[in-house]
């Protein structure tokens, strides 16, 4: 059932038709812009859209659109909160997947969908879980982007780790492992995620001036080599109750340190993902698969 809800009550000057989602508890006002035009919105309007006051309420907004690349059958393009918009959104891509099934915007089981820098490979399962190849991890400092120079920096097994000088005092071992999975991650490992300081060096490690382009704050606890508790900050959004590049980055990040094996059970807040990696073979990263939910929750109409 539909429902009105307005972002702007003194002068609406248009109506919007959405379908609210969530993966793991990582919540999406989900838009199809196939079907209404949506390519004059404002970053003002994304924000009240997803004002959990006075809007709908998301972590993200999702925005269904034709493709421009040839091999792929949808374009994706994500919003945060504060109304810019990121590269990738791993929950986000499992709940495009349920969306275009369910709308009946396309039959295809896997889908190409275009993000920002690549073709993702989305399939869903009879089971109402979503599996998605996020792609390869990106290392390449200039890639991710990092700057690191003049970092304190130590070798843990492949990993190369990093320690940001903060304005809070680190409470806990709070060396870094930097990766990139169509955004940016830094990964740190805690002894108990939580009462790790999340919200407090969460903020700080987002717009550290190692990161250009900011990036998400992951902290990791190793419960054995096949299971990990996450909690993540994500740049734009804050902390969520699940993260699906986080959850991808934690994972590569522990391979990599030596701490899990594929594939990884990761308990969020709001739900379990299950990541598995090769690792890098011939001196090529292998792929990261990421399998989940995706949740519908209500559609309804939001004036602006």
């Amino acid at each position: 059932m539909g429902i009105l809800l307005s972002t702007n009550l003194s002068k609406p000057t248009r109506k919007l038709r959405f379908t609210k989602m969530h993966g793991a508890g990582n919540d999406f006002i989900v838009l199809n812009g196939i079907d209404q035009d949506l390519s004059d919105m404002t970053r003002e309007q994304w924000q009240k859209l997803a004002h959990r006051q006075l809007g709908i309420g998301a972590d993200q907004i999702l925005l269904v659109e034709k493709a421009t690349h040839p091999d792929a059958d949808f374009r994706y393009r994500i919003f945060n909160a504060d109304g810019g918009e990121v590269e990738q959104c791993g929950n986000g891509s499992r709940c495009f997947v349920r969306f275009v099934l369910d709308q009946g915007l396309s039959a295809k089981n896997p889908l190409r969908v275009e993000v920002a820098h690549t073709v993702l490979t989305l399939k869903s399962h009879e089971d109402g879980q979503v599996e998605v190849d996020m792609g390869a991890p990106i290392f390449e400092h200039s890639q991710i982007p990092f700057n690191a120079k003049d970092l304190p920096n130590k070798q843990e097994f492949h990993e190369m780790l990093y320690a940001l000088p903060l304005n809070t005092p680190a409470t806990h071992d709070s060396w870094i492992g930097v990766v990139s999975m169509g955004n940016p991650h830094a990964v740190q490992v805690v002894g108990d995620v939580d009462s790790a300081p999340v919200l407090e060096e969460g903020p700080s490690i987002e717009k550290h001036a190692a990161f250009p382009k900011k990036v998400n704050a992951g902290y990791m606890q190793v419960l054995n080599r096949n299971q990990i508790k996450l909690r993540v900050f994500e740049r734009g959004a804050g902390e969520t109750l699940a993260c699906g590049t986080g959850a991808c980055a934690a994972v590569v990040s522990g391979i990599r340190r030596g701490l899990l094996d594929s594939p990884v059970k990761v308990h969020t807040r709001g739900g379990d993902l299950q990541i598995a990696w090769g690792g890098i073979i011939n001196e090529v990263a292998q792929p990261v698969i990421m399998t989940g939910p995706a949740v519908t929750v209500f559609e309804g109409e939001a004036s602006i």
